[in-house]
């Protein structure tokens, strides 16, 4: 244990999460042992990402592009869990940002399954996006799964789950929505989710190597609450997916780690806690999911800590026979513990629906 119960409770809610998306478990070892303080969070998880970094800059002169994007990715993921959590401290945070982008863009370059960069019109500025397609061939569009990230999750994040897509001939957009990644410094946390999806669906016609009349929207966690939700207010979308999302996030919100409280309050653009706790009252289904006219998955894990489980049950019966849930026993938040179940799961799920 640590010296200081804020990083104890962080590793023990999403070591799991670490690993399934790409931390390697001999790191997290040693993260564990080296992390004594919240507030050398950031720092510590930064110098494991810069070794990452150094080990595929010497293999790129070495001419192993493979295993140089191999370690760019994994770099990328580890400086975004230096800054995941770490909001209240602005000028580490940007840092981490910045050099997370950075593995991740060069991570990207002549990756076997391409994936392009996309800055997507909304209102008066960009929300950002990866558009990923299983080759390059222009012979077929593939459909698209929109894939969106958490609270303190970002758009690189997703990169595993979204494999579990491109390998069943599915084109993958990851997005930063409004309070998301690096969407989140123009956009505040909105319900404005009918508006994202339309802009993202408008711009997708823009790529003839996807299908945009075959979209369908996957979220998981904070972003298990706008799928449902987009898939309310946009009707061009033919599948949805919640995964460990809240129906009514106001009575989940003070349950959650007073970091993850700050986060929210920070993302939401307020200036006070009590302000943001207000405003998650706001964000709730009670009245929207009842619009849900596409075939929509919920996905939780009985063993979640952060959003109970009894939030997918509510999702359910408002649904109603448009909507499967399945509980995994053993899950936790998301089920990032068993990834081998709900990644196949949500994939083939999605894969079947949208074909039909």
């Amino acid at each position: 244990m640590s010296k200081d119960p804020q990083v104890d409770l962080i590793f023990n809610h999403f070591i799991p999460r670490y690993i399934a998306t790409g931390v390697d478990p001999n790191d997290i070892q040693r993260l564990v042992q080296r992390i004594e303080n919240w507030s050398d969070w950031c720092s510590i998880w930064s110098d494991e990402a810069h070794k990452h970094e150094l080990h595929g800059n010497r293999e790129k002169d070495l001419n192993h592009h493979l295993t140089a994007r191999e370690s760019w990715l994994r770099a990328a993921i580890y400086y975004h869990y230096a800054k995941h959590l770490f909001g209240a401290d602005p000028q580490q945070f940007e840092v981490a940002q910045s050099k997370m982008l950075k593995c991740y863009n060069l991570a990207a370059q002549d990756a076997k399954t391409p994936l392009q960069k996309l800055k997507i019109p909304y209102k008066d500025d960009f929300i950002h996006a990866y558009l990923r397609t299983p080759t390059a061939e222009q012979s077929q569009a593939f459909p698209v799964a929109i894939i969106l990230p958490g609270l303190d999750a970002c758009k690189e994040e997703l990169h595993s789950w979204s494999n579990s897509f491109i390998d069943r001939g599915l084109a993958t957009l990851t997005l930063d929505g409004p309070g998301q990644g690096e969407s989140a410094q123009h956009f505040p946390i909105s319900l404005d989710w009918g508006g994202v999806m339309g802009a993202v669906i408008d711009a997708l016609y823009a790529h003839p190597e996807v299908d945009a009349k075959r979209v369908g929207v996957v979220g998981q966690s904070l972003g298990a609450f706008y799928s449902p939700l987009s898939a309310a207010l946009e009707p061009r979308l033919k599948a949805c997916i919640s995964n460990c999302g809240p129906f009514d996030f106001g009575p989940v919100l003070p349950q959650m780690p007073m970091v993850s409280q700050d986060l929210f309050r920070i993302r939401s653009h307020m200036n006070t806690l009590n302000q943001a706790l207000e405003f998650a009252h706001e964000l709730t289904l009670k009245s929207k999911a009842q619009s849900i006219a596409c075939p929509t998955l919920i996905v939780f894990g009985a063993g979640d800590k952060i959003i109970p489980v009894s939030e997918g049950q509510l999702l359910k019966q408002a649904i109603a026979s448009k909507a499967e849930l399945v509980i995994y026993e053993e899950g936790n938040h998301v089920c990032f513990n068993i990834p081998y179940k709900f990644r196949p799961l949500t994939a083939d799920w999605f894969a079947q629906k949208i074909a039909a």
